[in-house]
């Protein structure tokens, strides 16, 4: 269905010919099927879907969703293995970034349900992003709001290119612009907590002071790179002025 989505607001490939290479034997029945999903018919979708968005920004959300958006539930996922990058932490730098609209799902976890929460708080935002036709500009992120000894509260979420309305437990938002430090982390995601570490002590020594909860975003997908040791997280970290 995703797939479908994609090609009807990216080409100008009949739906019949959409329906049939995503496996669907009849415009009829894929139709059906689409409007369970998204809520319209595909000639509907095609028409709102991304209105407005330049060609740059449709081009970006092709992209993200042919190379993420089959598995999003995924990220973050836990690996049981001894398998350890010499460096989790392949560099740190102070970095200019813009405001980022967003749609994020708000969950409060244990520190062990982290992996399966992450994967949960995606499988709701993405559907819900390719549902209201709003152009996904960015990796999938998840930022820790507050941390405590018990739970987590987290966002789990999806970058979008303009600002569009919630549903249910799908919240819309920014990630905040400024000065951030970020650092670039190799590995599997059990040992980001190596990352923080060393990126708050890197902040701690340059001077600086955060000014925000961290977030981290993930550069790469585990389905494609199903080795832990090739996969890469970029974690931003918001300084004060």
């Amino acid at each position: 269905m995703h797939l479908a989505a994609t090609r009807l607001v990216s080409s100008d490939d009949s739906i019949l010919d959409i329906a049939l290479g995503v496996g669907f034997n009849s415009h009829e029945v894929f139709t059906r099927a689409f409007r369970r999903h998204f809520g319209v018919t595909p000639g509907s979708y095609r028409a709102r879907a991304l209105e407005g968005a330049s060609v740059e920004t449709r081009r970006r959300h092709v992209a993200l969703i042919r190379t993420s958006g089959p598995c999003f539930g995924l990220f973050h996922v836990s690996m049981s293995t001894t398998r350890r990058a010499s460096m989790s932490t392949l560099s740190i730098e102070r970095r200019e970034v813009a405001p980022q609209h967003i749609l994020f799902v708000r969950l409060k976890v244990a520190r062990h349900e982290l992996a399966s929460a992450i994967g949960e708080g995606l499988g709701q935002a993405f559907p819900y992003s390719q549902r209201v036709g709003v152009a996904i500009a960015g990796r999938p992120f998840t930022r820790y709001q507050s941390t405590g000894p018990g739970l987590y509260r987290i966002d789990v979420g999806l970058p979008v290119a303009t600002a569009t309305g919630g549903e249910s437990r799908v919240e819309s938002g920014t990630l905040p612009g400024g000065p951030v430090a970020v650092a670039v982390h190799a590995g599997s995601y059990d040992t980001l907590t190596d990352t923080y570490a060393a990126l708050e002590r890197w902040i701690e020594a340059n001077g600086y002071r955060t000014g925000g909860a961290p977030w981290e975003s993930y550069i790469t997908d585990p389905a494609d790179l199903p080795d832990p040791a090739d996969w890469r997280t970029e974690v931003f970290w918001p300084l004060q002025s």
